[in-house]
């Protein structure tokens, strides 16, 4: 491996930081469904990483092609599945347009179990006989333990969204954790050192699957990044605006587009 390549800088862009409903939510009044501040506008979950003149994507969820053109994405390298919830997997049929463009199959990663999932799901893309047109992937299952794309070293953390294992990821300096409300000691050794960390914060009352923002906001005050973003945030945590008011300094809520260098 060439460990220059860790040198290069690195490029984040939040292509959704909502939850499994997204904000608006379908048929809310409330006041964070009807702001007008494109901050509070949240699709699914996802972001895109752009290191050493490739891109990968964690996760295809439902809003996957509305995030594809709105950040003009032409080529994807990669991508790679953090658990088999629909929020983070639907947009998978999209994925046949980069089939089409760059002319190979899409490599995905994800583990035994996320794999079996998405089988079920998506049927005719893993069928024998294929219907002209159909996505093409190439599997490669995951554990969690390193594994390598492209000369990139990527290190899964395990962790526990209620009783289902998702996986987070870091590269390099930059972790990303989506759905969980727990970590283990061991996990969360794999995180220290950590200069960007992008982690769920669901809302304020506690719930049985996410972090809340205070356990969120534990989290990063154990870790000490030099900077954290929350994501995977529901309308009952508030207008962007009224809670970066409430966070520190090196804390800041993600919002959709935002685009993060290390």
């Amino acid at each position: 491996m060439n460990t220059n390549e860790y040198k290069n800088t690195m490029k984040i862009t939040i292509l959704g930081s909502g939850t499994s409903q997204g904000v608006p939510v379908i048929a809310c009044e409330c006041e964070i469904c009807k702001s007008l501040d494109y901050k509070d506008k949240r699709l699914r979950a996802s972001i895109m990483i752009e290191i050493n003149e490739k891109t990968f994507i964690i996760d295809t969820g439902a809003d996957f092609r509305q995030q594809m053109l709105r950040e003009n994405v032409k080529k994807v390298d990669a991508i790679l599945y953090t658990h088999a919830h629909k929020d983070h997997t639907a947009g998978m049929d999209e994925i046949r347009s980069f089939n089409f463009k760059n002319e190979k199959d899409m490599p995905i990663y994800a583990t035994e179990q996320v794999v079996a999932q998405l089988k079920q799901e998506f049927a005719y893309i893993f069928s024998e006989h294929k219907y002209p047109g159909v996505p093409n992937v190439e599997v490669h299952i995951i554990e969690n333990q390193p594994f390598e794309i492209e000369n990139l070293l990527i290190t899964p953390i395990e962790v526990m969204h209620f009783k289902l294992s998702v996986l987070g990821f870091r590269i390099n300096d930059f972790t990303y954790i989506t759905d969980a409300n727990f970590i283990s000691t061991e996990e969360m050794e794999k995180i220290k050192g950590t200069k960007i960390l992008i982690i769920n914060a669901l809302q304020r009352e506690t719930h049985i699957s996410h972090f809340t923002l205070a356990q969120a906001l534990e989290i990063v005050e154990t870790l000490k990044p030099e900077k954290a973003y929350f994501t995977h945030i529901s309308h009952k945590l508030g207008t962007h605006a009224a809670v970066s008011k409430e966070l520190p300094n090196n804390v800041f809520l993600a919002y959709d587009g935002l685009k993060i260098e290390i």
